[in-house]
């Protein structure tokens, strides 16, 4: 019988399931330790998944184990016992601050390079990507993960719906409206691949010029292959309608990008909705935010957090 038997792994991560676990846990381990089960510890944190993948800038003394990396060994073990806590998807502005933090309390990590120009910052990039986005969860949803709802939960949901589970007033002026072509989901192609096969993502571009995104990619016979694109111009249109729509209306505009697992589009695609929304200012002011460096794929706080340098006067205008 595997040791994994008797031990169960809590993860340490951030924020409120962080301070809940300073209460919880103690009082499980105390339940558990009645029954022989010990209750262990990983830190899948962003400040330790940070400290973890730098350890050539920290002292000895400083350097942590790649808990999340063990984790995703022990996903493989039918027997593991993993309790996996809420844990943020990290955005710049979230790493950045944690990188701030490390800092102050004397870990040398470097800072993040948002507009990498030398290898050095580029490699640079490269390691902190790996942070970003749903970093956590593509490593413990894989082997014996089981997600789904207890059935004494589902029956217990059907027998007391919640009270708000009634037919949709027709009156409301509350409702949800997405793209209906030149998005991810309209532009998806899947091929399985009929031997095994070396390939690579290329971009080419109006002008033909082709650009490798990722090359020395491989895949094995009837692996699937899918890929897909979103039109850029296709989605500020559509940004815009609905933002004039939720005027005209005089309801809250809500948006909402299920790309968890996206790291390097998300951002994107939220910085074209901010592009957007702010219109009007950003070409009033165009040549000022540039000089200020502000990148609107970082949000509305990187705007205000950079015109505070601005004297009182530009400050105010925009």
């Amino acid at each position: 019988m595997s040791n994994n038997n008797s031990n169960i792994i809590w993860t340490k991560v951030d924020e409120a399931p962080a301070l809940a676990t300073y209460s919880l846990l103690p009082i499980v381990n105390a339940i558990t330790k009645t029954a022989g089960i010990e209750l262990k510890t990983k830190d899948i944190s962003l400040a330790g998944r940070i400290l973890a993948n730098f350890p050539d800038y920290l002292k000895e003394d400083q350097k942590v184990p790649d808990d999340l990396a063990e984790l995703g060994k022990l996903t493989g073990d039918p027997n593991a016992n993993i309790i996996k806590l809420p844990n943020i998807s990290a955005s710049i502005p979230q790493l950045q601050g944690a990188i701030k933090e490390l800092q102050e309390k004397g870990y040398n990590v470097p800072d993040f390079p948002e507009e990498p120009k030398t290898d050095e910052e580029k490699a640079l990039r490269q390691r902190f990507a790996k942070l970003l986005g749903s970093a956590v969860n593509p490593v413990l949803r894989q082997g014996n993960s089981d997600r789904r709802a207890a059935e004494s939960v589902k029956k217990f949901a059907q027998k007391y719906p919640h009270k708000m589970m009634k037919p949709w007033p027709e009156n409301s002026k509350s409702h949800v409206a997405h793209m209906d072509d030149n998005d991810f989901y309209g532009n998806e192609k899947s091929i399985n691949l009929p031997e095994d096969t070396d390939f690579k993502i290329v971009l080419i571009e109006d002008n033909g010029n082709e650009i490798i995104l990722k090359a020395d990619l491989s895949g094995i016979k009837d692996e699937v292959l899918d890929s897909t694109f979103m039109s850029k111009n296709a989605l500020k249109d559509f940004y815009s309608k609905q933002i004039q729509d939720a005027k005209d209306k005089g309801v809250l505009l809500s948006l909402h990008l299920k790309a968890t697992m996206m790291k390097v589009s998300d951002p994107i695609m939220f910085g074209h909705a901010v592009d957007v929304f702010y219109k009007e200012v950003f070409d009033k002011h165009a040549e000022t935010l540039d000089k200020l460096g502000f990148n609107p794929n970082n949000g509305f706080s990187d705007l205000y957090d950079r015109i505070k340098s601005l004297p009182e006067k530009e400050r105010k205008a925009i």
